[in-house]
Parts: structure tokens; sequence; C-alpha cells
């Protein structure tokens, strides 16, 4: 088996067992995708251009997009007309070596200033995108890096976005700041934020309803929820972070477009990995958005969220059983 991305020190316990439920989170994408292209390279002893055809159109149905596939194919070309690429096993690691290099100067891990107190994130995003559970989870991982943290349920067109964060809460020993449904969003907001100041509390994460990116009055309403928190601090909130479900392949990018251009996303987290074949979709997210990827979260389990790693998640969608090759 071809072991790209993994020399250097053997991982430990912990490092592998993460690794292997990253792994296992992207089973149906890399069954769909990289399995594919290690079956076409199966054996072949000439790398030619029609080869390079095959896996353009394997990276387009894996919804890494148009933009990204030609960014990767086109240098997976000149390689072949540098001879560079002689037999199965080096194209399969070149290709591997592009798709970390375009999503390395993306994969930006949330930082912290130790000088801004609180540091406030905004969550957005549609319905069903999985955000109030990102926020529960997220909320846990800051706390784990020795951050304080307060909630504040900004979704209030939903009664049980407001109860499913309180259990968060509950569960996780977090305050959260919450008003009946149906009251002011940049109210609630507002209250967290001036809550927090008060205990010294170290991070804000913000709720908001989901909604579509079609829905102008609602997106309007964001904007509303931002100038608010910017009373409380100009230069707040530090991150407008918009959570995405990998499940709808394509259409995660007009969703990023749009909260993009109506409320200056600063990143994004990728959620559901775990249950779809259209991991590619971070590639065309990365190559043609060109915003941080914070985060991926791939099940259900509180630490299944995790900083966005781009070697990382590209050495799990070519992992392949032990015993598998490429080449006779």
């Amino acid at each position: 088996m071809l072991q790209f991305l993994k020399k250097g020190k053997p991982a430990s316990p912990e490092k592998k067992g993460l690794f292997n439920r990253l792994s296992q989170g992207l089973t149906r994408t890399r069954k769909h995708f990289t399995t594919s292209i290690a079956n076409l390279l199966l054996g072949k002893k000439l790398i030619d251009a029609e080869i390079l055809d095959t896996i353009e159109g394997y990276l387009l149905t894996a919804d890494v997009g148009v933009a990204a596939t030609q960014v990767i194919i086109k240098e997976l070309t000149q390689r072949l007309e540098r001879k560079q690429l002689t037999d199965a096993t080096i194209l399969y690691q070149a290709l591997q070596e592009d798709l970390v290099e375009l999503l390395t100067p993306f994969a930006q891990p949330l930082l912290l200033p130790a000088d801004v107190q609180p540091y406030v994130i905004l969550m957005v995003g549609v319905n069903g995108s999985g955000k109030t559970t990102t926020i529960g989870k997220l909320a846990k991982y800051l706390q784990q890096q020795g951050k304080t943290v307060l909630l504040a349920a900004g979704d209030t067109f939903r009664a049980a976005a407001i109860e499913q964060l309180q259990i968060w809460g509950e569960r996780n020993q977090i305050p959260v700041v919450a008003q009946q449904k149906g009251s002011d969003s940049a109210a609630v907001i507002y209250d967290a934020i001036m809550a927090a100041k008060a205990r010294a509390i170290d991070v804000v994460i913000a709720d908001t309803a989901g909604r579509l990116h079609t829905q102008q009055g609602l997106m309007d309403e964001l904007k509303k929820v931002k100038r608010v928190i910017a009373k409380c601090d100009r230069d707040a909130p530090h991150e407008v972070m918009l959570v995405l479900d990998a499940g709808i392949g394509q259409n995660t990018l007009n969703q990023a477009r749009q909260f993009h251009a109506d409320v200056g996303v600063t990143g994004l987290t990728l959620t559901k990995l775990d249950g779809t074949a259209k991991g590619g979709i971070l590639f065309a997210l990365a190559q043609e958005l060109r915003l941080p990827i914070r985060f991926i979260g791939i099940g259900e389990a509180i630490d299944d969220l995790r900083p966005f790693d781009a070697m990382e998640f590209v050495t799990a969608l070519f992992e392949q059983d032990d015993n598998a090759t490429i080449c006779n």
C-alpha cells in the first residue's frame, strides 16, 4: 500500500485513534472517489492522457467542483508532459500532493487572541445544517482548551433550538442566556455578551435562526444582529462561522457565497461528512470561496468535531486496507 503522508515518527495511540475515526467517517466519500481511482490504476504500467481524463470525471462526480478539478488536472498534465508520472504509484502520490497543496492555505485553525474578552463567535447557516449541535461540540472543544464559554440562544424562532442549546449547556456546565420563543434575537445576543463581560468569560458562542440563503428578509435580520453586537465591541463578532452540510454537495457553494456577501463569513465548518459521498466539496469550497476552513464534523460524538487539517484529511481520504495495492 502507498504510505503517503505517514512518514516520520509513529503516531501516538490517541492520535491514531483520532485518525481512524476520521478515516471511518470518510468511508462513503472514499468509496465513491479514491477507491475508484485506485481501481483505475490497478496494474497500470503506462500513464497517459486518457487516464487523466477518467480521473477528471471521478473528481467531478465526487463534487470536487469544476474550478478545483481544472487546477488538479492541469498540474497532473504538466507532470505527465515532463515525464514525471512514470507509473501508477507516482501518479497516485502526485494526486494526493496536489490535493493537499490545494487545501493547505485554507486549513486555518480558530485562534483566540489572549487580549480579547469575550471573543464573540456568531454562528450562521441554513436549517438542518447541524448548526446548534456544532455549537455544543465547539463549546466543549473550547472548554478543553481551557476557555470559559457562554452560549447565547439567538435562534428564537424555534423553541426546540433554545431547549437544545440549554441541554448542551447543562451537559457541559456552560451558562446559557435565553429568552422565550419569539424574542428579539439581537437583544438575546446583546444580553449574553454583556453578561460575559460582567463574568469575565472568554468566549460567547451565539446561535442564530437557520435560514435559507435566498430569504433576504432573514438575511437582513442577521445584518441587524451584527450591528447590535458591534455596540458591545466594535470589533465583534470576531468570528462569523458558517456551518454547511457537506451532504448537499455543490449547493453549499451557493449558500456560502450568499452568506459571505451578506454578513462577511470569516470561517467555515463542514458537518455530516460521515453520512455523505460528497466530501470532495471541501476542495470546491477551498478553491472557489477561499475562506478559512475551521472544523469538520465526522460523527455524532462530542469529539467528532475536529479542527481541519489538510494533510490529515487527504491521508484519510486515500486510506486503504493494509493489503491494498495499486500496482502489480
